[in-house]
């Protein structure tokens, strides 16, 4: 049986939509708890009683964003050609960007902390992009190290999505970007035959 939401539920549900929206369009330092506490209509003490701190809000609103991506990457299906499932990864990451601009800015705004060596955890939204690296390797469909070739797509990738969630490119310009970009880079670690 489902809890019934109680009032906490729902200012704790606000206070994370405000930290999204804050987030995504203004510096971490500039934001204040008092500033996260009036966008959500309450007080300044809830941020305390229901997160702990500020910093916990901002990974509440950050884990958000990492579970969302991570939805949208998963159910990309799996095909027999792992350059093409690459191929709809990218494509699947740059609309999850464009439908939840907010929670792209919360992941990707600001300074992130990024290590290419690191674990990767049961939801972190590079496994199904490095789940597919590693089978067009296995099948000789691309050669490199996995790390590398999963940068270079990611760098790609998220250069074209920031751009155009910036509005530095226009639709149009955007779309024949991303469609030759995204190809472009999975050829540059294609074997030489």
């Amino acid at each position: 049986m489902a809890r019934p939401r109680t009032n906490d539920d729902t200012v704790k549900e606000r206070l994370v939509e405000s930290a999204i929206e804050l987030f995504a369009t203004r510096p971490r330092e500039s934001i204040t708890v008092r500033a996260l506490a009036s966008a959500a209509g309450t007080a300044t003490a809830a941020v305390y009683t229901l997160f702990g701190s500020k910093d916990a809000l901002i990974d509440e609103a950050r884990n958000r964003a990492v579970a969302g991506l991570f939805h949208d990457l998963a159910a990309v299906p799996t095909s027999d050609d792992p350059v093409a499932d690459l191929s709809a990864l990218a494509a699947a990451y740059r609309r999850w960007g464009r439908e939840h601009p907010h929670l792209y800015g919360v992941l990707f705004g600001g300074v992130q902390t990024f290590n290419p060596s690191g674990a990767i955890g049961t939801g972190d939204p590079v496994r199904p992009l490095m789940h597919a690296i590693d089978r067009a390797l296995a099948a000789s469909a691309l050669t490199g190290d996995a790390t590398s070739i999963a940068l270079s797509l990611w760098v790609t990738l998220h250069g074209v999505v920031t751009l155009e969630l910036a509005g530095a490119l226009d639709t149009a310009t955007a779309e024949h970007t991303f469609h030759s970009a995204i190809p472009a880079t999975l050829r540059g670690w294609t074997p030489s035959r």
